[in-house]
């Protein structure tokens, strides 16, 4: 029997909580969930204890889980309700809408109690008080059983935006309540075992705030899609967030390092531009609350908000985990919602609930996915998920037709919501046109442990319904649907049982995409991070056709740099950011371990393939041992563009805080080349033992072996290039087939060399190990190396588990 409610502004909070109708935010914290919801509390905890700390949240009040109970019972309710469930099947798509539609209708045609609809009225009052008269409002369901560790509820049930005056705010409170039987909600509560009637609902009235005028989004304080901790993503696009939730549009995307940003760095390590097609604003003056715009070309070729801003909501995060994580006593990476007013331009926290993903997973496992044979790619997005999924697509546009959809298949839609959850629990994979990494679809994916390809824009165009497809989310941050059901293997290796070995295992890691999931496997930091890979992918233009774009005479090039670079009035900026991003990610993601990252050594033909190269490089016979590595950087020809590589380096330690970044030169031929090296990267920033700065040199020169000694006083350590050590010791070109049989790093004088430079470096008491390819291949070759005492191995990552293993028998003896 539920007792009479009491009214919280005019009697003792203290005695009678538990029969108050309303609570104001600042009167919840984290401990009622049971009365307020999970999304309640949170604001309330939030407001109470992170204000002091910076955290805007914006106020307002909640009906409690006793409002909700006592309008059941005061009407009558649950015995009608109960009778609706008796017989419902949720795999029955057709009965759960019949069943849903007959609940929520009853609900809606009992009116609130008048003692409800009072309380209500107060509370609004005084935040009209405290904004304006008919202040504007969001209006929430927030459920008892939501935001917990294992189950999200995200989204299940009602919100309404842009609320005005009490009838508006009493009719989207009446509408919330009827909402805890949506379908989807229905649906998801059977599957996650929650009692419908054990579940209660309460709904947060919280003052707007007019991000529709300025942007908004989700962020997360942990990666999504690898579980790494240490990076803040952040999503963001125009408007108010619900496009973002949703999956309407495709928002930009941040991440930031924590650990160096509460030092006080600025490590925004990744960015990319989303389109952002559409923004939600308010209706003014229309027949519903909120209405969706085309956004102008002009302001989708730029990011929604500032570097500062970013920064900031990346601060936020950090509280906010750091805070849940010590009221809870053990980590709790946060999903959040915040939005920008466009009125004030401050920034506010709108939500913040656990991440229920991610969280939950065994740090003890590894799981890796990859596919064993090719095929053709049909549609390419952003990965969700990193594994394999496949089977027969269905292509459905309208959520009326999700009862045609068949367990096992692949759902290719538009875009989803919570009223598709009901099929998406069968789906093998999902792909969708719209979306980014936050969106709805990206979220229920993750919690069903199935793949995901979100944003390809024209998926519903290219798959039909019955194709065979295979959904890959294992190869880094863009996901590809290919033709047909291609094989692939399921890795799983438990962490705990690996040996450690005396000898540094380090990984060569080119794509800063995989770096966040690299690092998972057991190491000791990056022996060999390319710049070539980054410059060829990510930036794809010669750096001095960068500096010199005015004059560029290959009108081409000139265009594609222009499309390239659209984003940047200073060319050569657009080189150095997305050269210290890449870096920054690879960094950061092994830090503090030492991340060994090697200048460039393209040779002159690979330059002249970047776009615009042709005008700045020689023809060479023999490019392999040409114009290539230190030779270059101190070169009146190239130092322009060598000066670009040292900005982005300087930007990476210095302006991110990753100092565990040591530089390397290769393909250094004497001495006195490196001292000119040296010289040339002091005169921008990056001098040896300022800052900590180590500088390794390439041991890939016969000279570099001979004169070890005097190449260890010039710098601080060796890293051995077996593949151009062995094409120079045995003269020959590893690229010909006439001589590839004699190709082989087990060569006798190959392993003299080796043992000769390990030996005169532990002499000289600087550090070497071995970044090139024949420890991944040859184990024998890994033994022959921790017999002659290197400090470090450097291996590709699909070899480091089956070379530790090696290692470690061979240091036994």
């Amino acid at each position: 029997m539920v007792n009479t409610p009491i009214n919280p502004q005019t009697e003792d909070l203290n005695v009678s909580r538990e029969r108050a109708l309303i609570l104001e935010f600042e009167q919840v914290g984290i401990q009622d969930i049971s009365i307020v919801g999970g999304k309640n509390a949170s604001l309330g905890e939030m407001i109470q204890q992170l204000s002091s700390k910076g955290v805007n949240v914006p106020n307002g009040f909640a009906t409690t889980a006793y409002a909700y109970r006592y309008f059941i019972e005061s009407a009558g309710l649950e015995d009608k309700l109960r009778l609706l469930f008796a017989d419902l099947d949720v795999e029955d798509v057709n009965s759960l809408r019949q069943v849903g539609k007959q609940a929520r209708m009853l609900m809606l045609q009992t009116p609130f109690p008048e003692e409800l609809q009072t309380a209500i009225a107060i509370a609004y009052q005084k935040l009209c008080d405290q904004y304006g008269s008919d202040t504007d409002v969001a209006v929430r369901s927030s459920a008892t059983a939501e935001d917990l560790p294992d189950a999200s509820f995200a989204g299940q049930q009602e919100t309404y935006l842009n609320v005005h005056g009490l009838k508006g705010v009493l009719d989207a409170c009446h509408r919330c309540f009827a909402s805890i039987f949506t379908d989807r909600a229905i649906s998801y509560r059977t599957i996650k075992g929650f009692d419908h009637f054990n579940v209660a609902l309460s709904v947060g009235v919280q003052k707007m705030v007019r991000s529709d005028l300025a942007a908004s989004g989700v962020m997360f304080s942990i990666d999504t899609e690898t579980g790494f901790k240490d990076v803040a993503f952040i999503t963001a696009a125009y408007g108010l967030g619900e496009n973002v939730v949703q999956g309407a549009v495709n928002p930009d995307e941040y991440f930031v390092f924590k650990p160096t940003l509460k030092k006080g760095f600025r490590p925004i390590v990744k960015k990319r531009l989303g389109t952002k097609e559409l923004k939600m604003i308010y209706d003014v003056g229309g027949s519903k609350l909120t209405r969706n715009i085309p956004v102008p070309q002009s302001d989708r070729d730029h990011y929604a908000i500032t570097d500062d801003e970013v920064l900031q909501l990346a601060r936020w995060a950090c509280i906010i985990e750091d805070h849940y994580t010590q009221i809870r006593g053990s980590y709790t990476p946060m999903d959040i919602e915040w939005a920008k007013d466009g009125l004030t331009g401050q920034l506010f926290i709108v939500q913040a609930r656990p991440e229920t993903v991610q969280s939950q997973k065994s740090a003890n496992l590894l799981k890796s996915y990859s596919l064993t044979e090719k095929g053709k790619v049909l549609v390419t997005g952003r990965a969700v998920g990193e594994m394999v999924g496949q089977g027969s697509a269905r292509v459905i546009l309208d959520v009326h037709r999700i009862d045609e959809f068949k367990p096992g298949e692949v759902l290719v839609t538009n875009r989803t919501d919570p009223d598709w959850e009901p099929i998406m629990k069968k789906a093998s994979a999902i792909v969708t046109n719209q979306g980014g990494r936050t969106c709805h679809a990206a979220i229920i994916a993750r919690e069903m442990g199935i793949p995901a390809i979100v944003g390809c824009g024209n998926a519903t165009e290219l798959l039909q319904t019955g194709q065979n497809v295979t959904i890959s989310c294992c190869e880094g941050e863009d996901g590809k649907v290919y033709e047909g059901l291609l094989a692939f293997e399921v890795k799983e290796v438990a962490l705990g049982n690996l040996p450690r070995t005396r000898t540094h295992i380090l990984m060569n890691v080119g794509n800063p995409e995989e770096a966040f999931s690299l690092a998972a496997i057991p190491n000791d930091g990056v022996g060999l991070a390319r710049l070539e890979f980054i410059i060829a992918n990510q930036i794809q233009a010669h750096p001095l056709a960068l500096i010199h774009y005015k004059d560029l005479k290959d009108e081409l090039a000139r265009y594609k740099i222009a499309e390239l670079t659209r984003l940047y009035d200073d060319k050569p900026e657009f080189f150095v950011d997305k050269l210290a991003q890449g870096v920054g990610a690879i960094a950061a993601a092994f830090y503090p371990k030492p991340v060994i990252v090697r200048m460039s050594d393209f040779k002159s033909n690979e330059y002249a393939n970047l776009l615009g190269g042709r005008e700045f490089e020689p023809h060479e016979e023999n490019p392999m041992i040409g114009w290539r590595g230190a030779s270059r950087y101190y070169d009146e020809k190239y130092r322009q563009g060598f000066a670009l590589e040292c900005k982005a380096m300087k930007r990476v330690r210095d302006d991110m805080g990753l100092t565990n970044v040591i530089l390397m030169i290769p393909f250094c031929r004497t001495p006195d080349e490196g001292r000119r090296v040296l010289a040339e990267m002091e005169k921008h920033g990056l001098k040896r033992d300022v800052n900590g700065l180590q500088v390794y040199v390439m041991c890939e020169i016969p000279s570099n072996v001979m004169l070890a000694d005097e190449f260890a006083d010039v710098f601080d350590g060796f890293s051995i290039g077996s593949n151009d050590l062995t094409q120079l010791t045995l003269g020959l070109d590893r690229d010909s087939a006439l001589v590839a049989h004699l190709f082989d790093e087990r060569n006798h004088a190959v392993k003299r060399m080796i043992g000769d430079v390990i030996r005169t470096a532990k002499e000289k008491g600087r550090k070497i190990g071995i970044c090139g390819q024949a420890p991944s291949d040859y184990p024998e070759f890994a033994r022959f190396l921790v017999e002659q005492g290197i400090h470090s191995i450097s291996l590709n990552p699909d070899s480091v588990l089956k070379t530790m293993l090696e290692i470690a028998e061979a240091e036994k003896f």
